[in-house]
């Protein structure tokens, strides 16, 4: 038994470590998660009730480490299955069933009716709740998508190409989603793929640390729209590079910051394109985003527009008359106006050639995968005065930017945002694109093609719980048999933090002490390990 310590001082004890960081740091270490989640689960076929411990699941280290990196190990592996096939993916549909036939026969009798019964003018709210209730009777049935998807009314304007911008060949996009083989002089066949770096232009000169060299003449306010648009932007290249190639290229790619804090994307291609293709699709591939006039500001200070409960919309505060609503804006766009922002990638890209199990392919899936447990923001540290200036400068002009149609910044200009409503403030949009931590990037960090493995994430997920079944010789349970329900604070059962995170760390050292007993059996002979309620 230890001896008991003796007196100490207040700062001698501030040294011993704190017993609550251990058990986190330890749950760290065995890669258990620091926020499980307390499920009842009910058998079914008996009424047995117990409780299991979930993953919440999080994405970013700051939050849950070990759920962090479990999804980030996903996203690699999900990388590296889809980058180099040889064969094309299979994503047949399934043929469709006589119920499901017959839901759907039915829901086309139903929409006869109902297009009738409006043209002879006559009530159609019954019939429109009966299709509602039919497209939740198709859901059930196993159908995914909608019978005849609702089409908001959009604006449409001239797809005529900028004078600015080379045209690209038209080609029609076969189904193609393997790249090319290869054969070597000796005879050796290989099919190689592509890693390339997109960049957005130049707003000013910047030095090693990504700072600007005169911070007075950088474009703060277009590194905002671009950033605000890049996700777009990349959406329309891979349109024109498909396109242009003839093929339905497949891409699995990751966007992160650069030390000037403007955004890049790598991407993972399947196949190979020359960089001489690459150059003329990126030259030629732009965005135009036609939103009003966003030069001119009308109000800051403390001269704000008003909202007026009577008219619902907002009032100009001097002369109170309405301000434009956003379809008003829109309508006073010409033809021969300029769209309010044009966004283009940067001149400079890189690219190069990867073959499937390479040191170069191993070295490229862990640089796109290297960030995706940060926030964008976190991704480079501001540790100087003039990185800290440069993050601040840029933050400011992202505050005041329109991010959206029903962005309060709108306001600034004398236009109502979309659907606008009471309690609107200039430069507090709720839009994440406003926050530092995505530093005006709203978008999703991993983009990924539909074909790209002919897998969806959770069929990734899916595929490592088969495995570490089938390592530890344990059967998986029949999902039917259970239900599910959060345990909540005022239940019996519940347990609170602290507890939650000691049992998730007994589990976790228990599963990994099970996993090295069957790897290790496995690689001697010996008879399959214990593993009794391993896999709960």
């Amino acid at each position: 038994m230890t001896e008991p310590t003796g007196k100490t001082t207040r700062a001698q004890r501030m040294t011993m470590p704190l017993a609550r960081e251990v058990v986190k740091e330890l749950a760290v270490e065995h890669g258990a998660c620091i926020r499980p989640i307390q499920l009842r689960r009910t058998n079914l076929d008996t009424g047995e009730q117990d409780t299991v411990l979930v993953p919440c699941g999080h994405t970013l280290a700051h939050v849950c480490p070990s759920c962090a990196e479990r999804a980030r190990t996903l996203r690699a592996a999900q990388c590296r299955e889809g980058w180099h096939l040889e064969d094309e993916p299979d994503i047949t549909p399934d043929p469709a069933t006589e119920n499901q036939k017959f839901w759907v026969e039915t829901r086309a009798e139903a929409q006869q009716l109902r297009d009738t019964a409006e043209a002879a003018g006559q009530d159609t709210a019954d019939l429109d709740e009966l299709l509602a209730e039919l497209d939740e009777e198709i859901t059930n049935a196993g159908m995914r998508g909608k019978v005849a998807p609702a089409k908001p009314a959009r604006r449409h304007r001239s797809t005529r190409r900028r004078q600015d911008a080379p045209d690209l060949p038209k080609r029609k996009v076969s189904p193609r989603t393997v790249g090319k083989t290869y054969t070597a002089p000796d005879g050796k066949t290989f099919r190689p793929s592509l890693f390339v770096t997109l960049t957005c232009p130049s707003y000013g000169r910047v030095g090693p640390d990504g700072t600007p060299a005169d911070p007075g003449t950088y474009d703060y306010d277009r590194a905002a729209r671009d950033a605000l648009t890049f996700a777009a932007l990349f959406d329309r290249f891979i349109q024109n590079l498909r396109r242009y190639l003839g093929y339905d290229v497949q891409y699995f790619a990751a966007i992160e910051p650069q030390r000037r804090l403007a955004p890049h994307v790598h991407l993972a291609i399947r196949g190979t394109v020359s960089r001489t293709e690459l150059r003329r699709v990126l030259t030629a591939t732009y965005h135009q985003v036609w939103w009003p006039n966003a030069t001119e500001v009308k109000f800051d200070g403390d001269e704000l527009p008003v909202w007026d409960e009577g008219i619902g919309g907002y009032l100009d505060p001097a002369t109170g008359e309405v301000l434009p609503t956003w379809n008003e804006a829109l309508d006073v766009i010409g033809p021969e106006d300029e769209p309010w922002h044009v966004a283009r990638f940067g001149d400079r890209f890189d690219a190069q050639g990867v073959l499937a199990g390479s040191k170069d392919a191993s070295r490229c899936i862990g640089y796109l995968t290297k960030y995706l447990t940060k926030q964008v923001g976190d991704c480079h540290q501001a540790d100087t005065d003039a990185g800290q200036a440069h993050t601040a400068r840029l933050a400011e002009a992202l505050r005041f930017q329109p991010c959206s149609p029903t962005c309060a910044n709108w306001l600034r200009y004398g236009i109502q945002p979309k659907n606008a409503r009471p309690g609107l403030a200039l430069g507090r949009c709720k839009g994440k694109a406003h926050d530092t931590d995505h530093l005006g990037y709203a978008g999703r960090r991993v983009l990924v093609s539909r074909k790209w493995s002919g897998k969806s994430l959770a069929d990734h997920r899916a595929d490592r719980k088969d495995w570490l079944l089938k390592t530890l010789g344990v059967s998986a349970t029949d999902p039917a048999r259970y239900t599910w329900e959060p345990v909540a604070p005022g239940d019996p059962d519940h347990m609170d933090h602290a507890r939650r995170l000691l049992h998730a760390v007994a589990d976790r050292a228990r599963w990994q002490a099970a996993l090295n007993e069957a790897r290790r059996r496995a690689v001697s002979g010996d008879r399959e390990p214990d593993t009794t309620g391993v896999a709960a």
